[in-house]
């Protein structure tokens, strides 16, 4: 999935010379004066416009954002209070959106100088060569980075792949592409915080969207004085939306346990009671695992078959499973039970990733 290469200048020159459909998008919270400086850089692309979101910043920085509002073909969004990264960046999608709709895509950039120029030019040129993609500006995490990035990051990144099956190398950039068939989407995400940049990774997994990395510069002050992510309350929100998708099915194998129970002790047939707590898991998990867990847009009559399909095979198998060992090994009914769904819950969960709810990349034209 990755493609990490570095775009050349001629490139970067041939695309700017491109009809521009691309925004640059800055949320922003208690800036330093050098915001102004990036917009006055960025400004030389001749992009459709610039959107600052004051993200509720205060008094103290009216300056800098009256600054900022008096260039030309830069907007700036206000928050009355601090409401989060993703917040910001939603304000700053819906208003590109509704001024230009046949927007190609937004540029998100931080605000705390992290991001050279030069590098966010090469992010648009990487979109413009395959503008159905999502854009990562990755950083090397290799050299002199903050010991809070640097394991942020490399844990964030394990937990990732593990969820989603995403191999990311720097998966809470603030520097991407972002295709326009992934905007109104994520105007309905309801992360606020910085976790919504992990939610538009796993959002862009399940859309089918190529995931490009596009290497740039590691840039970060001594300390890290501008960086407003908290590590420890941040760094929970992330962990937490990650968690639930083992949480859904955590859930969904308890119901089904619970109902098997019920039913073999009432009938002491493990089919009846196999089929019963089955049905009774779907109509649980189903709308569960396809609205808040892999965000599949898809019609019911496109995945819903393909969906009981897997359940049907789980079923099967947790039947054949129970009979094995509780003839074979003298394990009683609950407990083999146990054994066959712990098993087959992660089977059943990357199918369900790769081949129910995720749609497929669309085979594109090479540039």
């Amino acid at each position: 999935m990755r493609e990490a290469e570095f775009v050349t200048s001629e490139a970067i020159r041939s695309a700017v010379e491109c009809e521009p459909t691309l925004a640059v998008l800055i949320p922003a919270y208690r800036p330093t004066a050098t915001l102004a400086d990036l917009v006055k850089t960025l400004r030389s692309v001749d992009w459709q416009m610039i959107v600052v979101v004051d993200d509720g910043s205060g008094a103290e920085c009216e300056s800098i954002f009256r600054e900022v509002a008096g260039l030309p073909r830069v907007e700036v969004v206000r928050h009355a209070v601090n409401l989060g990264k993703g917040a910001a960046l939603k304000s700053g999608i819906n208003l590109a959106l509704c001024r230009f709709p046949d927007l190609s895509g937004v540029v998100t950039v931080d605000a705390d100088g992290q991001h050279d120029p030069e590098d966010v030019r090469r992010v648009a040129a990487s979109f413009r060569a395959q503008p159905q993609s999502l854009v990562l500006g990755v950083r090397d995490f290799g050299g002199d980075i903050p010991l809070r990035s640097k394991l942020g990051n490399r844990i964030t990144r394990q937990v990732l792949h593990a969820a989603v099956g995403q191999k990311v190398v720097d998966s809470q950039t603030g520097l991407r592409a972002v295709p326009r068939e992934l905007l109104p989407g994520l105007l309905r995400v309801s992360a606020s915080g910085y976790e919504f940049e992990l939610e538009m990774l796993i959002a862009a997994k399940h859309m089918g969207l190529r995931v490009v990395e596009q290497p740039i510069r590691t840039i970060y002050q001594p300390g890290n004085p501008s960086s407003h992510f908290r590590p420890i309350r941040d760094s929970m929100r992330i962990y937490f939306l990650l968690l639930r998708f083992a949480g859904i099915g955590l859930l969904s194998a308890v119901l089904d346990n619970l109902v098997f129970c019920g039913l073999f002790r009432a009938t002491g047939s493990i089919l009846r009671a196999q089929v019963g707590a089955r049905l009774a898991s779907i109509l649980f998990n189903y709308p569960a695992v396809r609205r808040a867990v892999f965000y599949s847009g898809e019609r019911h009559r496109v995945v819903l078959p393909k969906y009981l399909l897997v359940v049907v095979a789980n079923a099967t198998l947790s039947y054949f499973g129970v009979r094995i060992l509780t003839q074979g090994f003298s394990m009683g009914v609950l407990r083999a039970k146990l054994a066959a769904e712990a098993v087959l819950f992660f089977f059943s969960f990357l199918v369900q990733r790769d081949l129910v709810f995720a749609k497929r990349a669309a085979s594109r034209p090479q540039t």
